[in-house]
């Protein structure tokens, strides 16, 4: 039977990877269908799987409370450090700006639904005002607002997911075609869905380095996300279709796919208690995830800059975290889909490439991971570790030629 804390380092682990990226799922797989986004996701889940593996080996092989911009200083030096300040900070802009755009077209959308009209722009600056004051409150209001918003969201997920599974058509569950599995925004979103590493050296304290507690809780709390991202897949592609009027083609070239996809499923099923369900999570989602991101990116810049988020200076660390995401969709207002492609790709450099490269060179070159205990280096030695480099590679350089 489970221990408490084994149960909260799961939960931990889910509430970190379950996020808005959720709903750019749908979209980004519906080309390949069903059973192509399956093996996506289950192949997708399998490599970031590994990656926070070969992650919590070398942080176990260093003091605790080593982080990742220590950990890739240690292992690959001040020039590996720096490219990772760089990547970092491109991955936490580009997801905040996806989860602005999204939250303001969802804003937009609902405001417009209850009559009130005003631009996208301004949706976008008072979504980030209103969620960003929660965030410039600190660490404690962040904390009580996603409790409440944590328990919304799963609530209303399980209720959309069962309440429309009685109109999933396992004829629209066939369409797609499995060529589109190279597909760039596929991979990327994909590899963005199980992003979850940075909180592995939170859990080491949360465990007191009990490594079995460790694996178990990144396991399985990497786990039931597949599964809701599975259950989810199948309901939205089993119901809205791959092309026609509100189809997924006519979403993908939409400018606000979010809003997009709310409609398309108002079109399609015809039921106003699933809208509202719908409208009420997938606007959950943007917050939860807006919160947490920009609570991390407010507190990471407050680390880097060796200050205090107090005052003028915590007003300094807090406009330096919500204005860009804000000037970028207000100049871009379709970012939601590019600036998740961006995350994703940066997502692959910290979560896959790094891993793998620090692990290469903390056990062959560094001998910082002499061999102490058998639970805590990954297996396929070698091998694992190249196809790992080789494949983050290839999808980095497939992703940014196909992006840009």
């Amino acid at each position: 039977m489970m221990n408490s804390k084994l149960i909260g380092g799961i939960l931990l682990v889910t509430g970190t990877t379950i996020g808005a990226g959720m709903l750019a799922l749908p979209v980004a797989t519906a080309q390949l269908g069903f059973v192509g986004s399956l093996i996506l996701l289950i192949v997708g889940w399998a490599i970031m799987l590994v990656s926070a593996f070969l992650f919590l080996e070398v942080n176990l092989r260093l003091p605790s409370n080593t982080n990742l911009i220590s950990m890739v200083g240690v292992t690959l030096g001040k020039g590996g450090q720096a490219i990772a300040w760089v990547v970092y900070l491109l991955f936490m802009y580009s997801i905040l700006s996806a989860y602005t755009a999204g939250g303001g077209d969802l804003f937009h959308y609902v405001l417009s639904n209850s009559g009130v009209t005003i631009s996208p722009s301004m949706s976008a600056a008072l979504f980030t005002f209103l969620f960003g004051l929660i965030v410039c409150f600190g660490i404690r209001a962040v904390d009580y607002a996603n409790r409440g918003l944590m328990f919304g969201k799963m609530g209303s997920y399980l209720m959309l997911v069962i309440l429309v599974l009685p109109f999933v058509s396992t004829g629209l569950l066939m369409d797609g075609e499995f060529k589109h599995i190279f597909s760039p925004t596929s991979l990327t979103v994909t590899s963005l869905a199980f992003s979850n590493l940075i909180i592995i050296p939170s859990l080491r304290t949360y465990f007191n380095d009990d490594i079995t507690s460790l694996k178990k809780a990144i396991f399985i709390g990497t786990t039931i996300p597949l599964i809701c991202y599975i259950a989810w897949d199948l309901v939205i592609l089993g119901v809205v279709p791959l092309h026609g009027a509100s189809g997924f083609n006519e979403i993908v070239n939409s400018s606000n796919s979010n809003s997009a996809l709310l409609s398309a499923l108002m079109h399609f099923l015809q039921q106003d208690n699933i809208l509202v369900i719908a409208k009420f999570f997938t606007s959950i989602c943007m917050a939860t995830s807006f919160l947490s991101v920009a609570l991390s990116l407010s507190d990471f810049l407050a680390d880097g800059l060796r200050t205090q988020k107090q005052g003028l200076r915590g007003m300094l660390i807090n406009s330096m975290t919500l204005l860009p995401p804000v000037i970028i969709v207000i100049y871009y207002p379709d970012t939601f889909m590019r600036a998740l492609n961006f995350g994703g790709i940066f997502c692959l450099i910290l979560m896959v490439m790094f891993p793998a490269l620090m692990a290469w060179r903390g056990r062959y070159y560094e001998h910082l991971l002499v061999q102490k205990n058998t639970l805590v280096q990954v297996g396929g030695g070698k091998m694992l570790l190249v196809f790992l480099m080789t494949f983050a590679t290839l999808l980095i350089g497939y992703g940014l030629h196909s992006t840009i």
